[in-house]
């Protein structure tokens, strides 16, 4: 699924498109509906560069089991453990 946002809506916003993308990773993040990784996956950055917006904004993370166990799976696939 895609989700087009009108260019007048960014316009009105007086965000880029980048700008809107993080926002709403930001949201979905803080309202748990998305993991770190989706989150930053969602505002098109890094997951660490994603930590150091939610850091500067003050807010924190939700790092729980989940979590451990992608990162540990990217880890595998990385040929890192």
């Amino acid at each position: 699924m895609s989700l087009v946002i009108p260019d007048d809506i960014l316009t009105q916003s007086r965000m880029s498109e980048a700008e809107m993308r993080q926002e709403i990773a930001i949201m979905l993040f803080e309202k748990d509906k998305l993991t770190l990784a989706g989150a930053s996956r969602l505002a098109g950055m890094h997951r660490v560069a994603f930590q150091h917006l939610l850091a500067s904004r003050h807010i924190g993370l939700h790092y729980d089991v989940d979590d451990l166990e992608e990162d540990i799976q990217n880890l595998r696939e990385m040929g890192r453990l």
